[in-house]
Formats: C-alpha cells, sequence, structure tokens
C-alpha cells in the first residue's frame, strides 16, 4: 500500500526542494533561473506521496495548445507508476487551461519517457535535430502530440 499522491501548485520557498529532485534526475537540469523565471510564467505542479515530495511538472497552455516544458520524478520513486499519475494530473489542468493538444519534447536516448507518453496517448511528430546537450555534443529531441479530452 502507498501513501495517497497529492499535488499542489509550487512557490518559491519549494525551490530547494525542487532543484535537489531535479539535479538527481537529470544529466543536464533545469537551473535556480529557470524555475524562478517559470513561477512567473508557467504553472508548476509538484507531487507528493504521504509528506515527501516526489516529483514536478511544469506546463503552458497559450489559447488552446498546451506545451509539457519538464516532467520530474525523484529517481528512487520511479518505476512505480507516479510519471504516469504526475502527467494525468498536468494534462487534465492543461485541459482546465482550454489546452486541447499538447506538445513535448524529449531525449531520443530517454526510452524510459517516451514509453510513458506513448502509454498516456502522445505519438511522434518530428525530430529536432541537436536539441539537447549531451557531453561532448548534442542529441535529438524528438517531438511528440497529443490531443486532450476531459
Amino acid at each position: 500500500m502507498t501513501d495517497a499522491v497529492t499535488f499542489r501548485r509550487m512557490t518559491e520557498a519549494d525551490l530547494e526542494a525542487v532543484l535537489k529532485i531535479e539535479y538527481a534526475a537529470y544529466s543536464h537540469p533545469w537551473t535556480r533561473g529557470i524555475f524562478l523565471d517559470g513561477l512567473k510564467s508557467y504553472e508548476i505542479w509538484l507531487m507528493f506521496e504521504g509528506q515527501q515530495q516526489v516529483g514536478h511538472g511544469v506546463i503552458n497552455v497559450i489559447i488552446d495548445e498546451a506545451h509539457l516544458l519538464n516532467i520530474t520524478v525523484k529517481p528512487e520513486s520511479q518505476g512505480r507508476g507516479l510519471g504516469l499519475r504526475l502527467l494525468e494530473r498536468l494534462m487534465s489542468r492543461a485541459y482546465e487551461m482550454n489546452g486541447r493538444e499538447c506538445f513535448l519534447e524529449v531525449r531520443d536516448s530517454n526510452r524510459s519517457a517516451y514509453r510513458l507518453y506513448e502509454r498516456f496517448g502522445f505519438n511522434e511528430i518530428g525530430r529536432r535535430r541537436d536539441y539537447y546537450p549531451i557531453a561532448g555534443g548534442r542529441e535529438d529531441a524528438l517531438v511528440m502530440a497529443c490531443t486532450l479530452f476531459e
């Protein structure tokens, strides 16, 4: 039995905890400045399991188009369906904000994230060459899209 999963909007007071998860999860994490700017421009949601913060996600909706900008689950909490729960919450929120289609970029090498998005209903629609930094070079991003429903 896992603890209840809950969600709430991020505030500036959450920044250290968010950065700790972000830096543990990625080789090229979002920076403090990006999150601070994001708090002004985007919706950033936190996911908790009981009292423990286990992930965060960032969405932006312009008119009827949503963009998933970041979705992160703490490395030691991965593999238990939390990414899907977070994605469902973010997509439901995007729909509430009148988003009817959502777009995202994912690293070509990030197969677990790719499978998560596919499971939700995203389809690959394109590729951005050399989009992401990697050690010693650049890596392509796969562009994915999904129609959002209630």
